[in-house]
């Protein structure tokens, strides 16, 4: 396991130039740096523009309608590069592929080559145009596999599974990626041991559903088990798990979570709050228990952050059920929050459904809540200004000089703010990944001040 670095073995060697655009989730991204791992072993070099590529590998996401666009999108931008420059090789992979390959095949005839979910581990001998093993199930990769990592270097994420179990009506995610299969905890802290040795300090298990880690090997309270083994990993500082059910937050997770490695961090999609359209949806947890289960969260963690995922516009959300969602986040008062507007995915109990909510209503509404989580936001960011906490590096602002980027532990990657720092006098570079900074002003996202010297 690897980072990209100038002058890397095996470029100067290289066979041709590969540039990939990953799509979709942090799922993705790491089926994405686990391709450009096999590829690199593989004696090919890498360039960050798909202009000046050979060879262009697209990871498609196909979970919900607009990421089937952006994919297509993506793949009609990289055509018309191949079209002025017909040498070029264009290979469509992932989730999008896996699902509905025969259209993309019949819509995109120019593309070289497809591969869905199943064969990540040999992007090089598809792009050399050499027949795949057919493997019969989703790849899952292990602490063995090459992978290049592409996050900043303090902090990489570490997929724990793959695939999921659960039959949620408007999810098609099984049925792309199959039944979950953990990886086993032997190879999860290699991995981490791996990575604290390239100098990661912050660790962010993912997975479709976290905390069902360790079910399909038999074990009741495998997440538990796995942070706790995670916590010995000298070099490792922080340990974040991201999407984890509401009913499998467990008395036992929480004890783990007390520990000082394991950010108190909550990322858990309750979708919903109206009984009736959650079980439409086939999920649990109606706001009065929803609100019990952030109330216990937070008796038992003082400081906890948490992040939900809702849904709006599913058939039959009307104006009660939408409103008594605005009560519900008003009651709850998240730290974070992302919204949907419900998109109907065939292979879905949903999609039987007739729609009720049209597709204009559906973004005021996802409006609406982005509005009101705004305004909660914002006071959870007021009351730290006056705070010194601590920071984990993510790197200088391009084009600002002596400004600098990092996270909070209530701050996850990619989908929550950053705090933003200034250095003391004479200081050119943060002392170390993990820094204190002294808050000095908020907005609804982001944080901002200066680093305790």
């Amino acid at each position: 396991m690897t980072r990209p670095t100038r002058g890397a073995p095996g470029v100067r060697r290289a066979k041709k130039k590969v540039a990939l655009v990953s799509l979709g989730c942090a799922k993705n991204l790491v089926d994405s740096e686990v391709m450009l791992g096999v590829l690199k072993k593989a004696g090919y070099g890498f360039v960050p523009r798909p202009e000046e590529a050979d060879i262009i590998i697209i990871n498609t996401c196909g979970f919900i309608g607009p990421a089937r666009d952006e994919a297509e999108e993506a793949i009609v931008s990289v055509l018309g590069l191949k079209r002025a420059d017909p040498g070029k090789t264009v290979v469509a992979a992932g989730c999008y592929v896996e699902r509905d390959s025969a259209g993309l095949r019949a819509k995109f005839p120019e593309v070289d080559a497809w591969t869905g979910v199943r064969s990540f581990d040999e992007i090089a001998a598809i792009v050399e145009g050499r027949p795949k093993s057919g493997a019969d199930r989703t790849f899952l990769y292990s602490d063995a596999s090459p992978r290049l990592v592409s996050t900043p270097g303090t902090w990489a994420y570490v997929k724990i599974s793959e695939g999921c179990s659960h039959r949620c009506g408007f999810c098609a995610i099984p049925s792309i990626k199959g039944p979950y299969i953990s990886r086993s905890a032997a190879s999860i802290f290699r991995e981490a041991r791996t990575l604290a040795g390239l100098g990661v300090k912050e660790i962010d298990l993912i997975s479709h559903d976290t905390t069902w880690f360790g079910r399909d090997r038999g074990l009741r309270e495998g997440l538990a088990g796995l942070l706790e083994r995670l916590a010995q990993v000298p070099g490792l500082e922080w340990i974040r798990f991201l999407y984890g059910y509401p009913e499998e937050i467990t008395g036992p997770l929480l004890d783990v979570m007390a520990g000082p490695k394991i950010c108190r961090y909550f990322d858990i999609p309750f979708q919903h709050a109206d009984p009736v359209l959650l079980r439409a949806m086939k999920r649990g947890l109606d706001a009065p228990r929803a609100i019990r289960l952030v109330d216990r969260i937070r008796s038992r963690l003082p400081g906890a952050a948490i992040r939900t995922s809702l849904i709006v516009g599913f058939p039959g959300e009307g104006k009660k059920e939408f409103a008594a969602l605005k009560r519900f986040i008003q009651e709850a008062r998240f730290d974070h929050l992302g919204v949907f507007a419900y998109s109907p995915e065939k292979d879905t109990a949903a999609c039987a459904l007739p729609e009720t909510v049209s597709g204009e209503e559906k973004e005021d509404r996802r409006r609406e809540i982005m509005i009101l989580q705004a305004e909660i936001s914002l006071a959870h960011n007021r009351s730290r200004v006056g705070q010194a906490i601590d920071v984990i590096i993510e790197g200088p602002e391009p084009g600002t000089l002596g400004f600098w980027t990092g996270r909070g532990r209530f701050q996850a990657p990619e989908v929550d703010g950053v705090v933003h720092f200034t250095l003391p006098p004479g200081l050119m570079e943060p002392p170390s990944p993990l820094v204190t900074v002294r808050i000095e002003s908020a907005d609804a996202y982001d944080l901002a001040g200066r680093l305790v010297p």
